[in-house]
């Protein structure tokens, strides 16, 4: 299915709605300071926080394929998100992906976990201040994603940004997925128009967000 495909169901569904959401999607389609890859993930992500495992999940799995996406790489974004969302969330997700026919995954190895560095690592250590057992689950979960093939760590972290945003998890859980982005090569245009992108499935998240990840103006200024 093309995005014109998509706009046309809109358009059976209703065709004035149809007007405004293609133009909102086409909002997130001329951002400068996203990959490709990274729009498509950001829909697919979205999809998962509402959860949208009907028609707008068929439309942007269909999108991401028809931009290049690789199918081991938007089954990588839902093994990626998993503790994000949620693993039952995910298992409905996989159902849909099967319903819609996207290849059998390719990658069947046994997960390696990798040991943490950097942002992730102090994450864990300043979790084991609060509750060492919340730590270790969350030490396993990182060390088990991070580093996987599929995925950039950059496209990992602005997907787990896209959750922060829906989820409004604007503390810690922010700081650390900005951090990792920034740290991968985001900058802060980047991080401009993800917020930019997701607007359309939120807008008034999306200014808390803002008002939590972007540099603000100095009084007087």
């Amino acid at each position: 299915m093309t995005q014109l495909a998509g706009a046309d169901a809109l358009t059976a569904l209703d065709p004035v709605f149809a007007q405004c959401a293609v133009g909102a999607g086409h909002n997130l389609w001329g951002l400068a300071h996203l990959t490709t890859r990274e729009k498509a993930f950001t829909c697919l992500t979205a999809d998962l926080c509402h959860p949208h495992l009907d028609l707008p999940l068929a439309m942007h799995v269909q999108m991401a394929l028809a931009n290049g996406v690789e199918p081991e790489a938007v089954r990588e974004l839902y093994r990626h998100l998993a503790p994000y969302v949620g693993y039952p969330i995910v298992v409905t997700a996989f159902q849909r992906l099967t319903e819609l026919g996207l290849p059998a995954a390719q990658d069947d190895k046994p997960v390696e976990p990798t040991p943490l560095t950097g942002p992730l690592a102090r994450a864990v250590r300043a979790l084991e201040d609060i509750d060492p057992g919340l730590a270790a689950f969350t030490e396993d979960q990182f060390a088990q994603r991070w580093a996987r093939p599929h995925l950039s760590v950059r496209e990992r972290a602005l997907a787990c940004l896209v959750v922060d945003v829906f989820y409004q998890t604007l503390g810690e859980s922010l700081r650390l997925h900005a951090e990792l982005a920034r740290s991968a090569g985001a900058t802060d245009e980047t991080l401009r128009d993800l917020l930019r992108g997701v607007a359309e499935f939120g807008m008034p998240r999306v200014w808390a967000a803002a008002q939590a990840l972007l540099p603000q103006p100095r009084e007087g200024a």
